[in-house]
């Protein structure tokens, strides 16, 4: 990967981070770093996955949401903060995102994340060979999780960290690594044929790590078997593009879920399923 645009992606997100209470735009934060806002929206868009504009909205309705749920402080003061003009536009901004209204969320008490602060891997060497996660790899899967939460709403990382041992001990994990770092993780079920978690850490993502993950599902540990996941349902606000990415894989429609009050959508991958 190009070390400029590692540099540049990270010096953007360090500055946004820094400044996240302030009025943003793609503008001020090209010139803090000294790019162009072309070359800083292009180089930002391909390493962190969506545009410093959506990380802008995404950063500060996360932290608006742990003021929800964490305090008592008026809604009107956290749309103030979030960058809103009034409580009715954060309002409906909030609820397209989180699918529930900021007071109905304040009342349910539990904070989750639509993003969180980016971090990049400042020396990639290349992702490696696709393998079956070992006891040693859950300090690296729990590091990737805080970079990938945007496709999991409502996941609570203790509760994932013990499923994951499970899986783990199981044989139902996989890994691609990129040295020490875990660039993409897996975790299906033998039984169902259900992938229950996948997940690329944004600067791996548009490399091929979702195809090398599921070439070994459809190769070697469910050949010849249907492959379901379940994701974001067509038109979700906050889906930041995992929907289209299983639908480019071959994945196709199938029923609609609710889970943990979330709407989604179960896709499913049959047995030589070419992709579009």
């Amino acid at each position: 990967m190009d070390c400029q645009a590692l540099q540049g992606t990270a010096a953007a997100a360090a500055y946004i981070e820094a400044h996240l209470g302030e009025a943003l735009d793609l503008g001020r934060v090209a010139e803090a770093v000294c790019y162009s806002k072309y070359h800083l929206h292009r180089m930002f868009t391909d390493t962190a996955g969506l545009t410093p504009r959506a990380y802008i909205q995404r950063r500060r309705l996360t932290e608006a949401a742990r003021a929800l749920a964490g305090s008592r402080r008026p809604i009107a003061e956290i749309a103030l903060a979030a960058g809103y003009g009034s409580q009715q536009a954060f309002s409906a901004v909030f609820k397209a995102m989180y699918k529930q209204t900021p007071r109905a969320y304040r009342q349910g008490g539990t904070f989750y994340p639509l993003q969180l602060p980016l971090a990049l891997n400042p020396s990639p060497a290349g992702a490696g060979a696709v393998a079956l996660a070992g006891p040693a790899d859950l300090p690296g899967w729990m590091a990737l999780l805080p970079q990938v939460v945007e496709g999991f709403p409502c996941l609570e990382p203790s509760a994932h960290r013990r499923q994951i041992e499970g899986q783990i001990a199981r044989r139902q994990a996989l890994v691609l690594r990129d040295g020490p770092t875990i660039a993409a993780a897996a975790a299906f079920s033998y039984r169902t044929g259900e992938i229950g978690f996948l997940a690329v850490h944004p600067q791996y993502r548009r490399r091929g790590a979702e195809e090398a993950l599921l070439a070994v599902l459809r190769e070697e540990l469910l050949p010849g078997r249907p492959i379901a996941i379940t994701t974001f349902r067509a038109g979700d606000r906050a889906d930041t593009g995992q929907r289209a990415a299983y639908r480019r894989l071959g994945f196709r429609e199938a029923e609609l879920l609710t889970e943990f009050g979330y709407p989604t959508q179960r896709l499913v991958l049959r047995p030589g399923e070419r992709r579009p």
